[in-house]
């Protein structure tokens, strides 16, 4: 979009926003949900979605709501701005001005009878249910396991060798297509198209997924575009009975980020699929050197400390997250200044990666959230990683043969189980029961921390 135009859609932007504010808080809605009589239960979760709606929405001015819309949708071009020229100063002033107008929602939310504490009535916005509290006592307990496996790894005797050559684009954008059509996605329902920053968006019979091409790193764009196939393949699951309704959507970014995940890590990055994934390399790109399908699941599954998030091993992940969530709700409770954002990433960043941040677009500027006024967003990555080690868990017991599969290029059992067991619901059921009726148990962390231990362990030979 032309950067010249942002100021225009900004006030565009507020302008819907404000039509939009007014009809969830028209206040027949009340009155038609007082007189509704639900005939069943999805009726029902439609009403209750349409009232969390309803009181969420009442709860900010429309004078706030507008202002919200604002100013973030003219703050990313500042960020992105600031990022490409690696200067924070210039993106301080509007940071400070989106996250001033964040708390003023949280302390809305918070006052308006949600009975929830400013930040977590901003998470609870991504996360229905989910709580800074339950969250942070998450993250200790997968902490201390998650470092000591990194550091076993990283002291390890056995090192996988990094993938090295070029690998034309033409090529790249070949092979993704057949990696897109392994795990189901309907290419008459969608469509994939390249972009600056991988994602997906839209929903039923119109979903659109982007990757991008680094010709000397090809995992870039096949694992990018594995994770998005995952979130598309959610979305174009759901039953059509729930078409157009609040139960027409992924029921939560947690929920929505564990199909990324699964699909991109625990099956994408499986055995199974990375020796299929070998032979069709091999046959794609001349420069191909890997000697074997063993050699290679050990290449896509290297272990390396680094900068940027979207780009960290399985390891390594949910250590960024963690980070992140506790910045974030500093700058919420009004412990950390913004002023002070920057030395206080680059502090913590040393301290857990034991790395020296050389540049903003490799620290504090390198993530769009918070440009966005997504304060609460970030543990949802980490909450999607535990899902998705749970729906594994369950997965792999009732799928015994799946490697047969995935290493003949078919992710079509997995894609079949997490269609009746995630997907086809869409937003009939809350996060967390989503989760516990695919896997017979309620999520906990335990499944995914086994997971990377045994894959790790195995791999590196600790």
């Amino acid at each position: 979009m032309p950067r010249g135009a942002a100021e225009q859609r900004g006030e565009e932007t507020a302008a819907i926003e404000g039509l939009l504010h007014a009809r969830r808080t028209d206040p027949r809605i009340a009155d038609w949900l007082a007189q509704a009589k639900p005939l069943d239960a999805a009726q029902q979760r439609v009403l209750d979605l349409i009232g969390r709606t309803r009181r969420r929405s009442s709860c900010i001015p429309v004078r706030l709501a507008t202002e919200i819309a604002r100013v973030t949708s003219v703050a990313q071009g500042v960020w992105a701005d600031a990022r490409s020229h690696n200067d924070v100063a210039r993106f301080l002033p509007t940071l400070d001005r989106v996250l001033s107008l964040k708390r003023e929602e949280g302390s809305a939310l918070s006052a308006g009878g949600l009975g929830l504490d400013p930040y977590d009535a901003l998470l609870d916005g991504f996360e229905p249910g989910a709580t800074a509290a339950s969250i942070g006592a998450m993250f200790d307990r997968m902490r201390p396991r998650l470092v000591a496996l990194r550091e076993r790894v990283l002291g390890a005797a056995i090192q996988p060798q990094a993938l090295t050559g070029n690998y034309p684009q033409a090529a790249q954008l070949a092979l993704v297509r057949e990696v897109v059509d392994a795990f189901g996605f309907d290419w008459k329902r969608g469509r994939l198209d390249l972009a600056v920053h991988p994602f997906s968006s839209g929903s039923g019979d119109d979903v659109r997924i982007t990757t991008r091409v680094v010709e000397t790193d090809p995992f870039n764009c096949i694992y990018s575009t594995i994770h998005e196939t995952g979130h598309a393949c959610y979305e174009q699951g759901i039953d059509a009975q729930h078409r157009f309704l609040p139960t027409g959507q992924g029921v939560s970014m947690g929920v929505h980020e564990s199909q990324s995940r699964i699909y991109e890590n625990q099956l994408g990055r499986s055995r199974g699929f990375t020796a299929w994934l070998w032979s069709r390399m091999g046959s794609r790109f001349d420069n191909f050197a890997v000697r074997s399908p063993e050699d290679f699941y050990g290449t896509v599954n290297r272990v390396r400390p680094g900068f940027i998030r979207t780009e960290a091993d399985e390891v390594h992940y949910n250590l960024h997250v963690m980070m992140r969530f506790d910045l974030e709700r500093q700058l919420v409770a009004g412990t950390l200044a913004v002023r002070d954002l920057e030395a206080a990433w680059n502090a913590r960043f040393a301290n857990d990666f034991g790395m020296q941040v050389d540049v903003p677009s490799q620290g504090m500027l390198q993530d769009v959230h918070w440009s966005i006024g997504l304060f609460g967003y970030f543990p949802t990555y980490s909450l999607g990683n535990v899902y998705a080690g749970c729906l594994h868990q369950s997965l792999r017991k009732q799928l015994p043969d799946l490697d047969q599969s995935l290493a003949q290029g078919s992710a079509k059992p997995a894609t079949d189980w997490l269609h009746d067991g995630v997907h086809r619901h869409g937003g009939l059921y809350r996060p967390a029961e989503v989760v516990e009726r695919a896997c017979g148990f309620a999520p906990t962390e335990a499944p995914l921390l086994d997971y990377l231990e045994a894959k790790f362990g195995e791999i590196y030979g600790v």
